[in-house]
């Protein structure tokens, strides 16, 4: 466990198979602001194990902020801890439960891993994940190719696993107290922009916020705005723009 210090603590939550490579661009924008952690609960299979062990990385509040998976994992964590949670950004996400005949669809992805490796499963997976004109885009293709093999297929099915059997967000929505950030992208084929309309408005102090010219990475896809998105959001740009004008004043 992390001991709080007078700076905010803010933890990164990954979504499915990603670990802390796709907040790299936001760690550096983050980190003179405040102490920054990414959660690895790469072992646990449902979201409640997630949560709790996010939760135990860090003593004191948190300002949680979510990518896909790691964004029910903050819902989670305000849900079992809601008096540490100071404020929580949700990023292409969604709050259903399980769909009709999703788990069939996952469970061929699942066997596909054990059967021919990641990397066929990353080139099956990911390019629904990215802006339509982006999937043969081999800049930002590779790195998440590489991210996915450095996963196992026990870590998928686990992480499978865990979302098969997310609860139903929506009756808790009402009852989020922190402020909340909204994001998505605008292209995102997997959460599409109106359920975050719908989240955004369900949530009692949530902004929401669209990313343009983006798919479902939008981490990835379009790593300024989203860094601009959250200085702004989190209070930091006018420590930023400050900073700079001592800077100016000193030279």
């Amino acid at each position: 466990m992390v001991a709080a210090n007078e700076r905010p603590t803010i933890l990164l939550l990954p979504g499915l198979l990603c670990d802390a490579s796709v907040w790299s661009a936001h760690i550096e924008a983050l980190r003179p602001h405040a102490q920054v952690l990414v959660a690895d609960y790469s072992q646990h299979d449902s979201l409640e194990a997630m949560a709790r062990s996010a939760l135990a990385m860090v003593d004191g509040p948190i300002i949680a902020i979510g990518h896909s998976m790691g964004a029910r994992v903050a819902m989670e964590m305000v849900h079992l801890a809601p008096e540490r949670i100071e404020k929580m950004a949700l990023i292409d996400t969604g709050v259903d439960s399980r769909r009709d005949g999703e788990e069939a669809k996952r469970q061929v992805l699942v066997d596909l891993a054990f059967a021919e490796g990641m990397g066929t499963l990353a080139d099956r997976w990911l390019p629904p994940m990215l802006h339509v004109d982006r999937v043969e885009d081999q800049a930002l293709l590779a790195p998440l190719k590489a991210m996915v093999m450095r996963a196992t297929p026990e870590q998928h099915q686990r992480q499978i696993r865990a979302l098969l059997n997310r609860p139903n967000l929506v009756p808790r929505l009402p009852d989020i107290a922190c402020p909340t950030l909204v994001m998505v992208g605008r292209q995102d084929r997997w959460s599409p922009l109106a359920q975050h309309e719908e989240m955004a408005a369900r949530i009692p102090n949530a902004e929401l916020v669209v990313i343009e010219d983006s798919g479902h990475m939008t981490l990835l896809e379009q790593p300024e705005q989203v860094s601009r998105a959250l200085l702004r959001w989190l209070g930091f740009e006018n420590e930023t723009a400050g900073a700079r004008g001592a800077a100016a004043m000193g030279r």
